[in-house]
């Protein structure tokens, strides 16, 4: 039987059309079932300027939007049939596999936490976020969900990214480096350096510290750090990818020699931006929740809000959460303390 995921079609920066697009582009390249949550008047309009509907697409009424700006706690609270939490709803029933939002990603967290609860042994569910390397994407965990954190924290980010990357990318044991200001033990802050005695105590594939630079050449499979630097990481690489497409645009059209140079080179600058562009890793996975969810950039595009769909479907049909729940039952110890009642942090990413 074929995968169902919710998509809530009101969230984020670019409005509901550019999700029904990426929505319409993911039915017509797999054989998904897509429930598109929010104003179903609206919805509808957009998605018959697509041509004749795709049987495949569905349509669920949601009478509130969360905005991008709101406390994710009031959004929860006060906003139950909001496009955010009706997707969740249909998850806890069973009626779809995943959910997608490019919406309010505190609102999102809040969400899901409330509606489908955290695995067994989680103590703060986390946001992975997937970054392009020299030798393949390597998973970072958290960039953005928990800016406050303790070594235990930081310990599970590594085994659910563990988890997450042996599944997804074939990885048979991930290579685990946590992110500090030096490659020596010694180096780092406090949560840092407790983190590196967990790591060390493990049977994770833990390589030990690794530098910022060390991100993109590929020498790990999983980064771990807590939400803040992780968030700042994430934006300071997006930031400086536009910027590097920005100016290599500038240099091109300064000279006749430098414009043929990219039009023999086209090719080449081609697969290099679909290589440095957020849009085709989707979105970042939340990590730690009873259910798959996939917590997209607000300036997500159509491409990016298809490619988001087919992660949480791949999320859903390889069992993800089955592989999180065995590598923490044997790590349990390690990370035992509980954090239950923790608030949200809702930093967007």
């Amino acid at each position: 039987m074929a995968l169902h995921i919710a998509l809530d079609a009101m969230g984020g920066d670019r409005g509901p059309g550019e999700l029904v697009s990426g929505a319409v582009l993911a039915a017509r390249e797999s054989d998904l079932e897509i429930s598109l949550i929010g104003d179903q008047a609206l919805l509808g309009t957009i998605l018959a300027s697509h041509g004749p509907p795709s049987s495949r697409i569905h349509l669920v009424h949601a009478s509130q939007v969360v905005g991008m700006d709101e406390s994710p706690f009031d959004a929860i609270r006060k906003k139950k049939d909001s496009s955010i939490m009706k997707a969740f709803a249909l998850h806890k029933e069973g009626r779809v596999d995943a959910v997608v939002s490019a919406g309010n990603s505190g609102a999102t967290l809040a969400a899901a936490i409330k509606l489908l609860g955290r695995l067994e042994h989680v103590s703060r569910p986390g946001i992975a976020g997937i970054f392009p390397t020299l030798k393949g994407p390597v998973v970072m965990m958290d960039v953005g969900a928990n800016v406050d954190c303790r070594s235990e924290h930081l310990f599970q980010f590594g085994v659910m990214a563990s988890a997450f990357s042996q599944v997804l990318f074939g990885h048979d044991r991930p290579r685990v480096g946590l992110l500090s200001i030096g490659e020596e033990g010694g180096k780092g802050n406090v949560l840092v350096k407790k983190s590196h005695e967990l790591f060390q105590q493990s049977s994770l594939n833990y390589i030990g510290n690794v530098e910022g630079r060390d991100t993109f050449q590929g020498d790990v499979d999983v980064m771990v750090c807590d939400g803040f630097v992780g968030n700042v990481c994430l934006k300071l690489s997006e930031g400086l990818a536009e910027a590097v497409m920005g100016m290599l645009k500038e240099e091109i059209v300064k000279s006749f020699k430098a414009k043929l140079g990219y039009l023999l080179a086209r090719d080449a600058f081609a697969s290099f931006k679909k290589r440095v562009d957020y849009a085709e890793y989707g979105g970042a996975p939340l990590l730690g929740i009873q259910g798959n969810a996939i917590v997209c950039h607000g300036r997500s595009n159509a491409v990016a809000i298809k490619n988001a769909i087919r992660v949480a479907s791949e999320m859903a049909r390889n069992k993800v959460n089955d592989r999180i729940l065995e590598l923490l039952s044997l790590h349990r110890l390690l990370g035992q303390q509980d954090d239950t009642n923790a608030p949200v942090a809702g930093v967007t990413p």
